[in-house]
């Protein structure tokens, strides 16, 4: 509920403050007295445009501030996600313009961003104005009237989790085809890469260095085996013999032991060499036999060579361990390509069984709307027909979706005709500004006996108007403040004489510059004013009866 409006140096306005009350508040004046001027002031602090002409010549910023009492609106978690001080009783929106255009918000003086600031007042005030009547005729509106009314809040969140499920499920089915053809190419390269390596048969990260030193044995077996068996010739064989030749020396030498002790090491050692001689002989032998040119072998290893080399110098590395551990990786990589599909059928199985439950919540939601637009249909043609509109017809056309969207799997739609045998049309395509003002007063007076609404205002809806349809007008806006505040501008006395309370706007011309002020009525003021709203500034002992006999009283001095 709007507690208080402020505003300072704005447009005409130096200084205007405005308490409000809960119930049906009035606000009347003559043509150019500034109720537009207050209606500017408010959009501001909802979040509205700024513009620096609005600024009060000669001042150096304009200031409005509105305090809201938003006990019971839930709130809390609002103020809590945009870090600013909660206070249900009485917070306060600051808007401040200055001269120079630059325009700064504050909710309970913290500084906040405009998205913020409309977004909160959205939910704080409903501006009912010829603007807003072009909601009737938006899918969207029509919907969230039905809802509204249906109660089908705990549905409706069952389906939209369901349908949230389903959209992340349907989204994850489509990028994974997408990666599946972007990848299908790529697939098929690392698929041929793999096989080569595979092919390859790597295992041993050391074979390269094996190889190179069996290509060097083999390209040089001649040489080796001609050098060791020269070598095993001269230790032990027919021409030369050291071998035989030490063990004589060794026997020669041991001889003398007897006589000079001193040759036993050295016959110890002559032995000792001659056994390690006649080994060394006998291994160099049996290599020297063992190695041969096999030119066979020579090409299977230069074949397998030129294969490795070729495949490191193709990728780019430097070691078999390297090429290994790649074609791991490509295996690696294979097996998440080829796993896709199996992947894929297991989100398309646990699509249809979520399909089949939004299925189910979107029938619960379809029914629910039915109903609640069966008793729409009669309670809205019921309440339009007192606005001087007896031939009214109205239907919600409820018709299914080919899929389902983020609000359920209905499309809705306000048929409607203000004559009798015409044909029902859509609402924005037939119906006048007139007729679309006094449907959405009926509307929000159906919606507003069902939850609770924020503070409506009301801007000269009822233009055009006169007689039992003002009447009728203003007794539905008291009915829509018997369940939330609601603030109306308003020429009609038959609206103005509802009202809880009532102001009054007026400018008053300074010696210097003019300015427009308001006023709280009296009672007594307030059958002189509705007397000026029946017959001019003229009030005639006929006009004041009226206007108290409006008001319910007698007029006392």
């Amino acid at each position: 509920m709007l507690k208080n409006l402020t505003i300072d140096n704005y447009a005409l306005i130096t200084h205007l403050e405005m308490p409000l009350s809960p119930g049906f508040t009035v606000l009347t004046g003559e043509t150019g007295a500034g109720k537009s001027i207050i209606m500017g002031a408010l959009s501001l602090v909802l979040g509205g445009r700024a513009d620096s002409k609005a600024v009060r010549s000669g001042a150096s910023k304009c200031v409005v501030e509105a305090v809201f009492d938003i006990s019971g609106y839930g709130l809390d978690s609002f103020f809590e996600s945009n870090d600013l001080d909660y206070d249900a009783v009485s917070t306060v929106i600051r808007r401040e313009i200055a001269a120079s255009g630059k325009s700064r918000a504050f909710v309970n003086d913290t500084p906040v961003q405009l998205p913020v600031l409309r977004s909160l007042g959205e939910q704080l005030i409903d501006i009912h104005s010829q603007h807003q009547n072009l909601l009737l005729g938006k899918g969207a509106f029509q919907q969230s009237v039905i809802d509204t009314l249906a109660g089908d809040a705990d549905i409706l969140s069952r389906y939209q989790e369901s349908y949230m499920a389903l959209t992340a499920i349907r989204r994850r089915i489509a990028d994974l085809q997408d990666e599946a053809r972007r990848t299908a190419q790529e697939a098929d390269y690392l698929r041929f890469q793999w096989q080569q390596l595979s092919e390859a048969r790597l295992e041993n990260p050391d074979e390269l260095s094996l190889l190179e030193a069996e290509q060097d044995l083999l390209s040089h077996a001649e040489e080796i085996k001609s050098s060791l068996s020269s070598v095993a010739a001269t230790l032990q064989g027919d021409e030369s013999d050291i071998v035989a030749t030490l063990s004589s020396l060794a026997r020669t030498t041991r001889r003398l032991e007897t006589v000079y002790p001193a040759v036993r090491e050295w016959a110890d050692r002559l032995e000792t060499d001659a056994i390690d001689l006649a080994d060394i002989a006998r291994e160099v032998g049996t290599d020297a036999e063992n190695v041969n040119f096999d030119p066979q072998r020579m090409e299977q290893v230069e074949a397998r060579l030129d294969q490795l080399y070729s495949l490191l110098k193709k990728h780019g590395l430097d070691n078999l361990a390297d090429l290994i551990a790649l074609r791991d990786e490509l295996q690696s990589r294979l097996q998440q390509f080829d796993g896709s599909d199996g992947l894929l059928d297991e989100l398309r199985a646990e699509e249809s069984d979520r399909t089949k439950a939004t299925a189910s919540c979107a029938a619960d939601l379809t029914a629910a709307r039915r109903k609640a637009a069966s008793a729409f249909e009669k309670a809205l043609v019921a309440r339009v027909a007192g606005l001087g509109m007896p031939h009214v017809q109205f239907r919600v056309d409820i018709t299914p979706l080919d899929d389902f969207s983020p609000s359920g799997a209905d499309r809705i739609a306000f048929l409607f005709s203000a004559n009798k045998r015409q044909p029902l049309l859509s609402v924005d395509a037939v119906a006048s500004g007139g007729e679309i003002s006094r449907l959405m007063l009926a509307v929000k007076a159906l919606i507003a006996s069902t939850r609770m609404l924020p503070t409506i205002v009301f801007d000269e809806i009822d233009t055009g108007v006169s007689g039992p349809t003002a009447d009728s007008m203003g007794e539905m806006m008291a009915d829509i403040a018997a369940h939330c505040q609601v603030i109306t501008i308003t020429h009609l006395p038959q609206v103005a004489s509802k009202g809880d309370t009532h102001y009054y706007i007026f400018k008053e011309d300074m010696s210097d510059d003019t300015r427009t002020r308001i006023t709280a009525l009296s009672p007594s003021q307030r059958v002189d004013e509705i007397a000026r709203l029946l017959s001019g500034s003229s009030l005639t002992p006929e006009a004041l009866a009226n206007a108290e006999a409006l008001l319910g009283f007698k007029k006392t001095e």
